[in-house]
């Protein structure tokens, strides 16, 4: 069924109001900032700790970021908690009698309206990256009546509810391996335990990767490595791999071996994972510390939660260099502290990590099927197909 169309601009507002919140520094406001997307709520908070002037905003506007076009932004303003709400200017507002709210928003977050969007994006990159409104307005949604479109979007809010679900059944997993391990081995900044202090270099083997050096990149010996982008928390992507070339030395040297830990020396310091694919052929350039665990005394699984805890509790702001950007330089990493627990201890911590992280992959798998089916219920709905 041909779905009739309109342009986005005849859904948008473009002289909604606005108000500079420094001017009313005693009033409290409900501000829909870019940062508390993520949280699922408006920040609430007085005008003099508002920086500038905002756009005022409505129940049922529906927004979407024009800033760091990629991640996929949009949000439906909620009832109001009794303050003024209000927006940053880095949203497009939307507000239209002719659309269901959560109608729109799905649209604005769908595969096909995403490459349209992505095709209005400017500047230089990273976060200067905008879209720009007046190529989005051009763009045309599919507007079937209204209570097709509350039918429609009835349907996507029961499959994204599934996904929710998910997400926080994997973000509750995560909860349950750090309070384990604090209960077991106590804050490693504080060690309140009182285990034996040794240094990373007594109980492990480390060393930095290879430095890539485009004048000796030849063709014939180019390789997969490991990037500082690659090492997440808990985890290793391995979508995107990039390629430089490693000799015979170099692929000895520079080898990854099961149980190896991967830990960042920049970016965010001390973001590590543990390597788990035996016998694929990669290596790892200079972004990254390798540390090879002495089997006899400790696990990657305590080590690495170890550096979880220090990087989120501020244990590496007085070993990491900063003098420009931070940094965990080799000798820093070898000689910092660590409490060392006895290996029993540790080797039941891991039983109970591999446990989670098994229940982990099976919900992650099932978050996958389930961004699928969104998605293609997203392409029929907007094809006038659902």
């Amino acid at each position: 069924m041909k779905l009739h169309s309109v342009p986005l601009e005849d859904l948008s507002v473009k002289r909604g109001g606005s108000v500079n919140p420094e001017k009313f520094p005693d009033e409290t406001f409900e501000l829909f900032s870019i940062p508390a997307f993520d949280t699922g709520k408006a920040e609430v908070c007085k005008g003099k700790e508002i920086g500038s002037a905002k756009k005022c905003v409505e129940p049922n506007d529906v927004l979407l970021s024009r800033i760091v076009p990629h991640i996929r932004r949009s949000w439906v303003v909620g009832e109001s908690l009794g303050y003024r709400q209000i927006a940053s200017g880095e949203w497009i507002q939307f507000r239209s009698d002719n659309v269901f709210p959560q109608y729109l928003k799905y649209f604005l977050i769908s595969d096909p309206f995403h490459k349209l969007f992505m095709s209005t994006v400017s500047g230089v990159g990273g976060s200067l990256l905008r879209a720009r409104p007046s190529e989005v307005y051009k763009i045309e949604i599919p507007l079937p009546p209204l209570p097709e479109q509350k039918r429609i979007a009835a349907i996507l809010d029961a499959a994204d509810a599934l996904r929710t679900q998910r997400r926080q059944s994997i973000a509750e997993l995560d909860l349950l391996l750090q309070s384990t391990f604090l209960e077991m081995f106590g804050d490693p900044v504080e060690n309140p335990k009182g285990w034996d202090v040794v240094k990373i270099e007594d109980v492990t083997q480390s060393r930095l990767g290879k430095m890539l050096d485009k004048g000796k990149e030849s063709s014939d010996e180019q390789y997969p490595y490991l990037a500082n982008f690659n090492v997440q928390w808990g985890k290793i992507e391995l979508s995107e791999l990039r390629c430089m070339n490693f000799n015979k030395l170099d692929r000895e040297e520079f080898s990854l071996c099961n149980g190896d830990l991967l830990i960042c020396e920049g970016g965010e310091v001390g973001r590590a994972a543990i390597w788990r694919q035996e016998g694929k052929e990669i290596f790892f350039q200079k972004a990254l510390h390798r540390v090879r665990v002495n089997k006899s005394l400790t696990t990657p699984e305590y080590i690495q939660r170890y550096f979880w805890s220090m990087a989120k509790n501020g244990g590496f702001d007085s070993f990491a260099n900063s003098a420009t950007i931070p940094h965990l330089t080799g000798v820093k990493l070898k000689n910092l502290p660590l409490p060392l627990p006895p290996l029993d201890k540790q080797e039941k911590f891991a039983g109970i990590v591999e446990a989670i992280e098994a229940q982990k992959e099976r919900l992650q798998a099932h978050l996958t099927e389930l961004d699928t089916l969104l998605a293609s219920l997203q392409q029929r709905a907007f094809n006038g197909e659902l």
